[in-house]
């Protein structure tokens, strides 16, 4: 089985590089530092700083394979194929939403990096797949647990 193709903006794929650069070279040296320091304190069977640095090792360790294996299957959206005509991966859109008339602008992003605090919304999201290859004055609706809602393309930007 192949692995999931990870779309990432330019931003998206910066993030990324500097965690894992961050993590193999910072993080790694501080987690071995905090091993040798507990195994000095003796009897590592019952000796919690050393457990709790194993854990965090194993921890980095994993996240690092995660973020190579990410990278390895990114594909990058480059600010060129970001159109304003339809909604797409890379895009800003300003959606109204129809029953309270609340205007609230998202980015497009992929699920790896989506964020919604940020207005960072993955094409996965619920919002995400309704409006993707819509274009501007579409209405969709956008299956909530709560119920429909119905948003308004207002914009469409890159």
């Amino acid at each position: 089985m192949s692995d999931k193709e990870v779309i990432l903006t330019q931003e998206g794929l910066k993030k990324l590089e500097d965690e894992l650069e961050n993590l193999k070279s910072v993080k790694r040296r501080e987690v071995a530092e905090r091993i040798k320091v507990a195994i000095g304190y003796g009897d590592i069977s019952e000796n919690s700083e050393y457990e709790d640095a194993k854990n965090e090792q194993a921890f980095i360790e994993g996240r690092v394979l995660t973020l190579e294996k990410m990278l390895r299957n990114a594909r990058i959206i480059n600010s060129d194929e970001v159109g304003t005509d339809i909604v797409g991966i890379g895009a800003t859109v300003t959606v109204e939403d129809m029953e309270f008339g609340d205007v609230v602008e998202y980015t497009i992003v992929g699920s790896a990096e989506s964020n919604p605090l940020q207005n960072k919304i993955s094409n996965e999201s619920p919002v995400g797949k309704a409006i993707i290859g819509k274009a501007k004055g579409t209405v969709v609706d956008v299956s909530v647990p709560a119920g429909v809602i119905q948003y308004k393309i207002v914009d469409i930007k890159k």
